[in-house]
């Protein structure tokens, strides 16, 4: 994941960070209240942010709410079971009447308590698809503005919607949960010895990781300087031939600790990619 744009929203305005227009001393302005312990961060899903502000900026994050793994406890609170890093999206989560606080406000986004994806969403997905490079065009079209935005003007009315939700015990949990969720251990000292890493990949998803013949994965090996075998769950294979379809859902990662957690955040974000 490369950033290329972020939002940021206050209660009375949204800003669009350009990191394109405004080149890295932008993204650095930002960077003392980012990793600031006093300002609160309200971030749905924010590991894959977290590791690119590291490893693009040098930014770590500090103090963030993730909505995520907030979702994920008031669940718990209900009796359902849900893994605190279960994926929902955002806009699955503008759904949910239990931290929509006002209806009238998002009646665009839900109708009876389902989900109804907002024509720019939808859009730029289809044109995601037919162009990887679409987030890169400048200047921003209307469209491309307007969907930046809407990605992130809810979420502090979500943010303070999910507090009256959440007990003492569920907050004190999202406190340690975001913190191990979005904390990728970059400015810790760490022996430069070999480590191994699994990594399970979902279903349909071991073509974009390994690529066409392998572009993919041979591109990462290359530049995060580890070693990657696709394997089963008993261990990886001797041999791994990338020109032929592979079955197994499982990569093993050896190298360096840091060297490995880049090539894990890339990985996971091929995972992700539409």
């Amino acid at each position: 994941m490369v950033i290329l744009i972020f939002q940021l929203a206050f209660p009375d305005a949204v800003y669009l960070v350009d990191a394109i227009e405004g080149g890295k001393e932008l993204i650095e302005a930002c960077k003392p209240a980012l990793e600031s312990e006093h300002i609160v961060k309200v971030i749905h899903d924010c590991k894959r942010d977290s590791e690119a502000l590291y490893f693009q900026f040098g930014i770590k994050l500090h103090n963030v709410m993730d909505t995520q793994i907030a979702y994920s406890l008031i669940e718990e609170q209900e009796g359902k079971k849900r893994s605190y890093d279960a994926y929902i999206s955002f806009v699955g989560l503008l759904a949910d009447p239990r931290v929509i606080v006002c209806l009238t406000l998002l009646h665009d986004y839900v109708i009876g308590g389902s989900c109804i994806p907002y024509p720019e969403k939808e859009e730029v997905r289809i044109l995601l698809r037919q162009d990887p490079n679409f987030w890169k065009v400048r200047p921003l079209s209307d469209m491309m503005v307007r969907a930046a935005t809407d990605d992130v003007r809810f979420l502090l009315s979500i943010h303070e919607k999910m507090m009256e939700k959440l007990s003492k015990i569920s907050l004190w949990r999202l406190s340690v949960r975001s913190e191990l969720y979005y904390d990728i251990e970059a400015d810790a000292y760490v022996p430069e010895v070999d480590i191994l890493s699994v990594l399970d990949v979902p279903p349909g998803k071991m073509g974009r990781v390994i690529g066409r013949k392998g572009s993919s994965i041979m591109a990462v090996k290359e530049s995060c300087n580890v070693e990657i075998h696709i394997g089963g769950s008993k261990g990886p294979p001797d041999r791994v031939s990338f020109q032929e379809p592979c079955s197994s859902q499982t990569v093993f990662i050896i190298g360096p600790v840091k060297e490995v957690r880049k090539a894990e955040a890339i990985l996971r974000g091929r995972m992700l990619e539409f």
